[in-house]
């Protein structure tokens, strides 16, 4: 079951036990939330999405997460460390839809998909999904 939260956004149910962890993206599993920015061409929607999200590493270290941009078959970490992954398996996995168009996803720290992206989100919009996740929000009880 997913949810639609805003335009081009759809959050995924996190309770479904029919989505499983993503294989090619496993070496992040229980360490890091794992954003996926499909980038490719000159996409000025998925230049606006990185700009925006390195706009606030802190908050990006804040929540254990990594950012990748894939193009075609190449991956690059824009934030957070990821060695010999291969871009061609992580499309795959996640069934990316055709190159050239704008496309993101997240994965939380259970290595399955919280949220398929077609438009960019707001960091706000963002931290506030992924602060609403079980194992975030019991962080964040634990703090206070």
């Amino acid at each position: 079951m997913s949810k639609t939260l805003l335009y081009g956004a759809t959050k995924i149910d996190e309770n479904n036990s029919a989505y499983a962890p993503i294989e090619s993206l496993a070496a992040f599993q229980w360490k890091n939330r794992v954003f996926i920015l499909f980038a490719d061409r000159d996409n000025a929607r998925s230049a606006r999405q990185e700009n925006q999200l390195l706009a606030d590493r802190s908050a990006l270290d804040e929540r254990d997460m990594v950012v990748l941009k894939v193009s075609g078959g190449k991956v690059r970490a824009l934030f957070g460390a990821a060695d010999g992954l291969d871009g061609e398996a992580i499309r795959h996995d996640l069934e990316r839809p055709e190159f050239g168009e704008f496309a993101a996803f997240l994965l939380g720290k259970d290595g399955t998909v919280k949220l398929k992206l077609s438009e960019p989100i707001t960091n706000g919009e963002l931290f506030a999904i992924i602060d609403s996740m079980p194992m975030r929000a019991e962080m964040l009880k634990s703090d206070k």
